[in-house]
């Protein structure tokens, strides 16, 4: 039974159409729409008129996956009916908001639609009538600054709808009359925010992942795009292309300089993603830049990383947010904490990076490198068509412990201030790059136990000792985990911690 009634509006954007473009949006968002309701196996009718569309279903929570719909810019769930007066009129108001405003305060919106000079009084009167009637019944008291409740009365004639609320979407374009794109994502905050931001004007993304920390970094990644793809992306089927840059990052090790790393590794990122975007046919190249957050984002280095790529244009809509704002934006579109588990990943972190890198010097250590070694890993890439894969299944995780094996050795890969600052008793100290050109030679008559931060370095190195034939985990729970077992084994009074790493 078709017992919920919703209204569906539309983004402010398609009423600055033109006519023609104005339909073509329409029928896009009303496609995007349906895909969605399919989706989440809602059955529906959709009724379409030229400024608003009305939703029939049995399900309440339809109201949510609509407001998902870029495009949408709010959803109320109403009563329709017809009306003779406005007498009828104010009648039916009390019958639908009487019970819900008695002993509360109040307010009463009304609003005229279509052919106004057949209504015969203006909204005010509406408001009036119904608000003292209201009153009468029961209610509290009028607020118009604040109320407990507000009763929404939207006219028509011959019609009404009632409504105590809205559900606000978020705006933008449907999905899809923007062209299509191809977003670098890694993870992180950052690029999942831009993807969205990208999305909600309209442009249909397919993403490149450049994968430099193993099935574990693969498992991260999924997961959070995985996200986007299921409750933003309504509409198509987006894929992830990820190319294994580890290979190269070998070779840039070895043959640049170590200020540059960061610097010649995005500018490789760069190439990668417009190498794909130029193979699907895609307009443009998104990241997740934010001006001054890291050394390979101050101007200078943005400017120098972007000359990799002149042949597609790059799109960086964070370069004026601070990341509290990016990260609020990710706590509101569902992938905080997936994305906060997947920390920016990259062994190449010299203590000096470059903040202010010359183009000339930067292609002269990018000349020593194999000019066709990235294109055979864009050539190799795996390709995951985010709505049907499992992340699990194609990135198991690394075997996780959250206590330490009989004669294990606990190697700590954060970075040496950090270990410094405080670490399990007895416990070694690597950072990654050290470990990954030294666990080779490690003894093989003991189990391995990592921790870092978050995981992620942890379980690139678990998994590269596993494939080395070590006994090898990662300490579930990262850093937290580390000093939850510390607490529990007693091996150190944690409480005379600083409060930033107790935390």
């Amino acid at each position: 039974m078709f017992d919920h009634l919703f209204i569906i509006r539309l983004s402010g954007d398609f009423y600055t159409k033109a006519r023609k473009t104005r339909m073509r949006f329409f029928r896009r968002l009303a496609a995007n729409l349906e895909s969605a309701l399919f989706q989440h196996g809602i059955s529906y009718r959709l009724e379409k008129t030229w400024s608003r569309m009305y939703l029939e279903t049995p399900e309440p929570g339809a109201a949510e996956i609509a407001a998902r719909v870029f495009g949408v810019q709010s959803v109320s769930e109403v009563r329709r009916q017809g009306w003779e007066g406005l007498e009828d009129l104010v009648s039916q108001g009390v019958e639908t908001f009487g019970e819900a405003v008695r002993g509360k305060s109040f307010a009463v919106r009304a609003t005229r639609r279509g052919e106004r000079d057949r209504i015969g009084f203006d909204s005010t009167r509406i408001e009036s009538a119904l608000g003292r009637a209201l009153l009468d019944a029961g209610a509290g008291r009028v607020d118009l600054s604040a109320p407990e409740v507000t009763a929404h009365v939207e006219l028509e004639p011959g019609t009404v709808h009632f409504f105590f609320d809205k559900v606000r979407g978020h705006g933008g374009l449907p999905i899809g009359v923007e062209g299509r794109a191809v977003a670098l994502v890694s993870g992180g905050f950052d690029s999942a925010v831009a993807s969205w931001l990208l999305l909600k004007r309209g442009v249909q993304l397919d993403y490149v992942f450049c994968n430099l920390g193993g099935t574990a970094h693969r498992l991260g990644v999924l997961k959070v795009m995985k996200r986007i793809a299921e409750q933003w992306s309504y509409g198509y089927s987006p894929r992830l292309h990820e190319v294994d840059l580890a290979p190269l990052v070998a070779e840039l090790r070895d043959k640049v300089q170590p200020h540059h790393w960061q610097i010649v590794l995005k500018r490789l990122i760069l190439r990668a993603g417009a190498a794909v975007a130029h193979r699907g046919g895609r307009l443009a190249l998104i990241t997740g830049d934010a001006i001054g957050q890291v050394s390979s984002q101050t101007l200078q280095n943005l400017a120098v990383i972007s000359q990799a790529s002149t042949a597609i244009p790059v799109l960086r809509p964070l370069l004026g947010f601070n990341k509290e704002e990016i990260m609020e934006i990710a706590r509101r579109i569902g992938v905080y904490d997936l994305a906060a588990v997947v920390a920016e990943y990259c062994d190449l972190n010299p203590p000096k990076p470059t903040t202010r890198a010359a183009l000339k010097d930067v292609l002269r250590d990018e000349a020593a490198l194999d000019p066709d070694h990235l294109g055979r890993l864009v050539d190799d890439r795996q390709i995951f068509e985010l709505c049907q894969v499992d992340p699990e299944a194609v990135a198991a995780p690394v075997p996780e412990v959250d206590r330490l094996p009989a004669g294990a050795t606990l190697l700590d890969l954060r970075q040496k201030p950090a270990y410094q600052g405080w670490h399990y008793p007895g416990a070694l100290h690597l950072n990654l790059p050290q470990a990954l050109a030294a666990y080779r030679s490690f003894a093989r008559d003991r189990p391995y136990v990592l921790v870092c931060e978050v995981g992620l370095k942890s379980a690139h190195l678990a998994e590269k000792m596993q494939e080395a034939g070590f006994e090898a985990y990662q300490l579930k729970g990262g850093l937290k985990g580390l000093m939850e077992l510390a607490e529990r084994e007693k091996k150190d009074d944690l409480s005379l911690l600083a409060p930033a790493l107790r935390d």
